[in-house]
């Protein structure tokens, strides 16, 4: 069982940013799996200003070994000024699916 998983949220502007994102991340190996979900509604301050924008949630499924690379990467690729990027640790889970979500982030695989 993988002790480093991690589930990573970000939210993004709209669902073809949102899949953009989620196809690169999967692509460079840095998640193995990620769910958009449609339908966020996200109030909050940005400059000064308190905004409401529909938005879409991503939910990262990662490791904790591969969050500096992930981050890097969001941060370049992401639309925004400061993208929400905040790691959960996933505490328990499936063995086979912790063990296919340590295979899938694997470096080099």
């Amino acid at each position: 069982m993988v002790d480093d998983a991690i589930l990573v949220l970000c939210t993004a502007p709209n669902e073809e940013v949102g899949a953009s994102l989620a196809r690169g991340l999967v692509d460079a190996k840095l998640a193995a799996c990620v769910n958009l979900v449609p339908g966020l509604r996200s109030f909050y301050s940005w400059k000064g200003e308190v905004n409401d924008d529909a938005e879409v949630q991503l939910l990262i499924k990662s490791r904790r070994r591969r969050f500096d690379a992930l981050e890097a990467w969001l941060s370049e690729q992401h639309p925004y000024d400061v993208p929400e990027i905040v790691a959960l640790p996933i505490t328990a889970g499936s063995a086979p699916y912790l063990a296919w979500l340590a295979a899938q982030t694997e470096e080099g695989a």
